[in-house]
């Protein structure tokens, strides 16, 4: 009997080991290891590119230690892009949305040492080019149709990774604003952060052409206020514009999800524990009679 109950024993454990294995193995579905390998191509032509674009700055990427910082960035993002996206080919949108992380890697490079303000003009121009592609990217997805979920959370993690980038080199530029500058690039992280204990945040958004006016005008507040033209008062009031706008903007998707978090537990409320309708819910069918 001892005999019998070892080996369900371990047949259990073997089998349960075995569907572990598979679900986590390359070979299953979700895992295709050539079409991680596709991927994998694909981010090393983008890693080529930020070779090229960042050799044709050599004021922005003067040492190895902003090398190391942009490729670091580029590294985190490549690999986050494996995770998440295990369908071969990224697609031309979502290349596009790479190049622009190369952008945004030499951005990051470029603050290592401050390099950036010796080749502000240059740092200026990637961050631009880095926002032009950002309506490219969604207008070949759109043209295409091949929009998805990763590729907008790709995107938007793009934008909010560079403006962040861009309040750090304003703070550096302009350290009499004070800090309060880095809330604009920190009020998505401090929205993905509040999203642990407070679950109902996760909840979808509903498309909003203000969310997106908002996002391109942060960085656009940003640029000019980097730019030696603008005036320190200027400044003030381009960042001053770009937080008011940021936070008005997360005020309404905030509220927008409060309210669907209220009207979600309102609708449970109303079922009975066996899952039937109560009373209120309660409708009397019709009578074929008349009155």
């Amino acid at each position: 009997m001892e005999k019998q109950l070892h080996h369900l024993f371990f047949t259990a454990a073997k089998r349960a080991a075995l569907r572990v294995a598979m679900r986590f193995s390359f070979n299953a579905p979700y895992y295709s290891l050539p079409k991680r390998l596709y991927s994998a191509a694909e981010l090393v032509l983008g890693g080529i590119l930020l070779l090229i674009v960042g050799s044709g700055l050599p004021a922005l990427m003067a040492s190895p230690a902003h090398w190391a910082v942009a490729y670091g960035f580029y590294a985190c993002i490549s690999l986050l892009t494996l995770v998440f996206w295990p369908h071969g080919q990224l697609g031309w949108a979502n290349r596009v949305t790479l190049a622009r992380a190369a952008l945004v890697a030499v951005v990051a490079g470029g603050l290592v040492g401050n390099a950036f303000i010796a080749g502000l003009w240059q740092w200026l121009a990637i961050a631009v080019i880095a926002l032009a592609l950002d309506g490219v990217d969604g207008w070949i997805a759109r043209r295409t149709q091949s929009h998805s979920a990763f590729g907008a959370r790709f995107d938007m993690e793009l934008d909010a990774l560079l403006i962040m980038l861009l309040c750090v080199g304003l703070l550096t530029l302009e350290p009499t604003l004070g800090a309060w500058v880095l809330i604009i690039g920190g009020m998505r992280y401090l929205f993905v952060a509040a999203s642990g204990p407070l679950p109902w945040l996760r909840q979808p958004l509903f498309a909003s052409f203000r969310r997106k006016a908002v996002c391109v005008w942060q960085v656009a507040a940003l640029l000019l206020a980097l730019t030696p033209l603008t005036s320190s008062f200027a400044t003030f009031l381009l960042a001053l514009s770009a937080l008011i706008t940021l936070a008005y903007s997360f005020g309404v998707d905030v509220w927008w999800l409060y309210k669907q978090r209220l009207v979600d537990k309102a609708t449970t409320s109303r079922a009975s524990p066996e899952g039937k309708p109560t009373n209120s819910d309660h409708v009397t069918p019709p009578t074929t009679g008349g009155r």
